[in-house]
């Protein structure tokens, strides 16, 4: 049995079959992640409003999700939907709406501690000059608790992209299933999961490096 040999990757083979995947995994991210952030600034919103009405449910939520693995949660969505509305809606769409629902309990407990980190002076101060509270969230702590979790979010969003390899299990057709298609069309499967882990490797860590340096320079900055 021979050993790997990477001379059938080539550009064609990255137009036909990579492209594709890279750019569904890239825009899962980051429709996920901005949905993730508008749901989960809401979720902590409402946990942190004081009211029982909204705490409760948030809080069981976030600890929910955050509870179960996202490719069960992807699994289940898939499947369970269809059946419930009565037709199917695509692996595409079903894996879009899980990552939202799945990373807004994650970007829900970032801003959450992002909002908790600005001094209650500067929220007693709005309202003294008779801000309501939707206007103090909204003009005073969430810029600032955005900056503040900019790294973090940033970091939330990588893991996101790593994850987008797990609707594979769907049969949606992001980077992985890129690389593994390719894969079995010219028999060579193995050469095609070293490649999908390298490539993976070289976005994230790039990525990483890149969020790095604006950690250090929003610190700079502080």
């Amino acid at each position: 049995m021979g050993g790997l040999d990477l001379s059938f990757f080539n550009w064609d083979i990255v137009n036909k079959f990579v492209l594709k995947g890279l750019w569904f995994s890239v825009q899962l991210t980051i429709i996920a992640t901005i949905g993730g952030i508008i749901f989960g600034t809401i979720l902590a919103l409402m946990r942190l409003s004081g009211n029982k009405l909204l705490m409760i449910p948030a809080t069981i939520y976030v600890n929910g999700m955050r509870s179960i693995p996202l490719v069960m949660v992807i699994l289940w969505f898939f499947l369970l939907v269809p059946t419930i509305i009565g037709r199917p809606i695509g692996a595409e769409l079903s894996a879009t709406i899980t990552f939202i629902a799945f990373e807004a309990a994650y970007f829900s407990e970032i801003m959450r501690a992002g909002i908790q980190s600005i001094p209650r002076g500067q929220v007693h101060a709005g309202q003294a000059v008779g801000m309501t509270y939707s206007q103090n969230m909204r003009l005073v702590v969430l810029p600032q608790a955005f900056r503040n979790m900019l790294p973090v979010l940033l970091t939330q969003t990588i893991i996101l992209f790593q994850d987008t390899s797990l609707v594979y299990a769907i049969g949606a057709y992001d980077l992985l299933k890129g690389f593994v298609t390719a894969g079995k069309i010219y028999g060579r499967p193995e050469e095609a999961y070293l490649l999908a882990a390298v490539v993976y490797f070289a976005i994230c860590f790039g990525l990483s490096y890149m969020v790095k340096r604006l950690q250090a320079k929003i610190a700079i900055i502080r």
